[in-house]
């Protein structure tokens, strides 16, 4: 990147631009404008992570993003609560997942976007707003349709905050300090993700799954207050051109008349037959308005480089499988094993722990001997771990059962969450790497949402038969074999196609901050240690080199 060019446009607080004032502040290198906050002390890009202001951004960017990520985690063990309450059918508890899935999906590139744009701050503000008010229409719901609309507009808050909390923590800490503070960042959001199954268990099982919601309110009230009192103000101030509108409801309407054909193929077949054939136009649709677009908000020259193409199938399985275990988990741990909401939150724990623990070595194994290997051997770990499910029944002990089948799960996913992430990032120029993180997450989040929309048809489950024992039964068979081959898919892909080089050491370093389970991490640190940035303004995807 041409620092000359970068000063041109980096804000200034008295008047002089940047190459008449001494770089103190290390604001070159942090690739964001803005100057002086609007109304707080101390400039963007010059805190230090030991101050008090510091200590406040960081604690306010984690809040709001661990809303997210309870919400994410919680909402899934409350659901067969959520179904006996609202005398909701399958479909409906599959559209209380999918609909927020959707919306996040669909808008998270653009809420980053709209973030650089108009004020990272002022988005994340927005967006914690947003997440709150739709939490306490999902709260008070009287109905699932109701819920299902609520849950949506969740997802459009999520897609607001999730890419802000981060970016913010890159724009105003100092260059020194970032790498700890996107540590601190990424480690206590894991275990908020821990958390989620186990509060969200505790509230269905106490006061009722109205709370899983209705916690986030003061959590938003409290992130809000500090954000406006403490958090600068920060933009980038180069970000030009219009916002890639047309493609974002492009690819919104058409994963939602996909996910509308799949939910429904097994009871209404010819309405899924007539919106699936909606979404494979407007899936059309949408690859010629990225096409056509100035700006798109997926550059489609990305696809060009085979390695990102392949790794992103790879994602698609991996994280398919992952959100349709969960689905089926908590139903069969609730409805044939009869275990208490709170036991069942207990059973994809070793999962998280397992990546909380040692991600960041998997990360340093995958420099080491290159991702080749842990991109191949992960996925088998980890369909090992889902076969062990198979023997979780009406009789399940969670010690001899639950248990070995979540280590194994666990321990597939820490070995190849890392590596996967990194592959991504060096499979495609520097300047792109946040864009195509941001792709990746998004296809991750895609995955998750098919596959809970599609596989109980497959397996059968329809209606109200989620509330029989012997149905669940025998349709969490049927998805624990169809999740242990998406996983063995995954394999093959990997062992196949994915043959990259060892990752850049700052690529590792990256990916070893930032692990996460529900889905893969952001690249924004990677960026910064590299110099490079992302989006419209940076390397042109459709010149890509096509790595291998």
């Amino acid at each position: 990147m041409d620092a000359s060019r970068f000063r041109k446009t980096t804000g200034s607080t008295d008047g002089r631009t940047a190459d008449e004032k001494p770089d103190r502040t290390g604001e070159g290198e942090s690739g964001t404008g803005g100057g002086r906050p609007e109304g707080v002390g101390g400039a963007a890009g010059d805190i230090a992570l030991s101050s008090a202001t510091g200590r406040w951004v960081l604690f306010t960017t984690v809040l709001g993003s661990s809303m997210v990520l309870l919400d994410g985690t919680a909402v899934n063990v409350a659901l067969p609560r959520i179904g006996a309450d609202l005398d909701a059918s399958l479909a409906g508890l599959q559209w209380a997942v999918n609909a927020y899935l959707l919306t996040l999906a669909g808008l998270i590139l653009l809420g980053g976007s709209l973030g650089d744009r108009y004020g990272r701050r002022r988005i994340f503000v927005v967006g914690v707003l947003w997440f709150a008010v739709s939490s306490a229409m999902c709260g008070l719901a009287p109905s699932a349709e109701l819920l299902v609309g609520a849950r949506g507009l969740q997802g459009v808050g999520g897609a607001l905050l999730t890419p802000g909390s981060l970016a913010i923590i890159q724009a105003v800490f100092r260059p020194q300090d970032r790498a700890g503070a996107v540590g601190t960042w990424a480690g206590l959001g894991g275990v908020a993700g821990a958390v989620g199954p186990l509060l969200g268990g505790w509230l269905a099982g106490g006061p009722g799954w109205r709370w899983v919601f209705l916690i986030n309110l003061p959590l938003a009230a409290l992130t809000v207050a500090v954000a406006l009192r403490h958090v600068p103000e920060n933009r980038d101030e180069s970000a030009s051109g219009r916002f890639d509108v047309p493609g974002a409801v492009l690819a919104a309407l058409s994963l939602c008349s996909l996910t509308y054909a799949l939910t429904a193929a097994s009871t209404q077949p010819l309405a899924a037959l007539v919106t699936g054939g909606a979404a494979v136009l407007l899936g059309a649709a949408f690859i010629v308005a990225e096409r056509r677009s100035p700006h798109p908000m997926v550059p489609l020259g990305l696809f060009r480089v085979r390695m990102f193409s392949y790794t992103n199938v790879v994602t698609i399985l991996i994280y398919g499988a992952l959100a349709a275990v969960s689905f089926f988990l908590v139903l069969q741990l609730q409805t044939t094993a009869g275990f208490s909401p709170l036991v069942a939150g207990l059973a994809l724990l070793p999962l998280t722990l397992l990546m909380l623990a040692f991600s960041s070595r998997a990360a340093r194994l995958g420099k080491r001997i290159g991702p080749h290997v842990p991109l191949t051997a992960g996925p088998v770990v980890a369909t090992a771990g889902v076969l062990l499910m198979l023997r979780i029944g009406p009789d399940a002990s969670y010690f001899a059962d639950v248990l070995p089948a979540g280590v194994g799960l666990g321990a597939g996913m820490t070995l190849l969450v890392a590596p996967l992430t990194a592959t991504v990032l060096d499979s495609v120029d520097v300047g792109r790497a946040g864009t195509a993180s941001g792709i990746n997450n998004a296809a991750a989040r895609t995955g998750g949402l098919v596959s809970v929309a599609a596989i109980p048809s497959v397996v059968g489950l329809s209606g109200d038969e989620y509330r029989s024992p012997a149905d669940v039964d025998a349709a969490f068979h049927g998805a624990t074999l169809t999740c242990a081959g998406l996983l063995g898919c995954a394999a093959v892909v990997a062992w196949l196609f994915v043959r990259p080089k060892p990752p850049r050491q700052e690529t590792v370093d990256a990916v070893c901050r930032t692990c996460s389970l529900s889905a893969p991490p952001q690249a924004a640190e990677r960026e910064r240690l590299t110099g490079g940035r992302s989006g419209p303004g940076g390397t042109d995807a459709a010149h890509l080199p096509d790595r291998e």
